[in-house]
């Protein structure tokens, strides 16, 4: 049975397609649309839980899921909400174990393209601040050097570049060392240069939805996943279009590099 190349799911009565980027036994990786939350099946609050949707379409046996005769796939990482890109699935329970000690062990290598306000002096810099949840706003995360955890991201400038009519920003390469909540968005805006469309952390109000604004609410995408197989040992290289988002932002093409081949 032939399988299809995406993840068909009901959006608002409506259907949402969404591109497979890589599969085997173990794992599948999707280009995760901006707009959904990754969230417990129970937790109901919005219409746009993607655990719950594809576990629908799982019992539903859309054809997606039985060409692949799939009975489990259960995110193995999360991203914000409002941040796609690529997202690791897992098949099995037992796959879901292993991939997640992948990520709780810092053996994934993830790479993030952010547009940022303002130009950074660096070109090249790192962040170590620590963070924990902000108990005034919730939802929110803060940097507190005493009782925060660990956090370090590694950021390079890739391109400069102004948006029509504001000031000037930049394109830059987020390597995040460790996976805190909201890490890329506070490491920048502590640093002056929020995200660009970040209404949490002083990247602007945000005045339309991601699917209003051709998929890009927040200027944020997470376009690389390297890792190596914990039952096979292949490394494993997953990588998510980049183009649409960087004509979306006024940004050109970005060569091949070591650091990005």
């Amino acid at each position: 049975m032939a399988r299809l190349a995406f993840i068909e799911l009901e959006s608002r009565g409506s259907p949402l397609r969404i591109p497979i980027l890589y599969e085997d036994r173990a794992a599948l990786a999707i280009d995760k649309p901006a707009g959904w939350l990754l969230a417990p099946t129970h937790w109901q609050r919005t219409g746009r839980n993607l655990q719950a949707a594809i576990e629908s379409s799982i019992v539903a046996g859309d054809f997606w899921a039985r060409s692949r005769h799939l009975r489990y796939l259960r995110f193995v990482h999360r991203l914000d909400a409002e941040t796609g890109g690529v997202l690791l699935l897992a098949k099995s329970p037992g796959a879901l174990r292993a991939l997640s000690e992948l990520f709780e062990s810092r053996q994934v290598e993830k790479v993030y393209l952010a547009v940022v306000h303002g130009i950074p002096r660096q070109r090249e810099w790192g962040c170590q601040l620590h963070l924990m949840p902000d108990p005034v706003h919730p939802g929110r995360v803060k940097v507190d050097a005493r009782h925060g955890k660990d956090a370090a991201t590694r950021f390079r400038v890739l391109q400069i570049g102004s948006r029509p009519g504001r000031e000037d920003c930049a394109l830059v390469e987020a390597r995040p060392l460790t996976g805190r909540t909201h890490q890329i968005r506070v490491h920048l805006a502590a640093t002056g240069h929020p995200v660009v469309g970040d209404p949490l952390y002083g990247g602007g109000t945000k005045t339309r939805s991601a699917a209003e604004s051709g998929g890009f609410g927040l200027a944020l995408r997470a376009v690389e996943l390297a890792y190596k197989d914990p039952f096979t040992g292949k490394a494993i290289h997953v990588r998510a279009p980049e183009a649409e988002f960087l004509r979306h932002f006024g940004f050109e093409p970005v060569p091949a590099s070591p650091a990005r081949a």
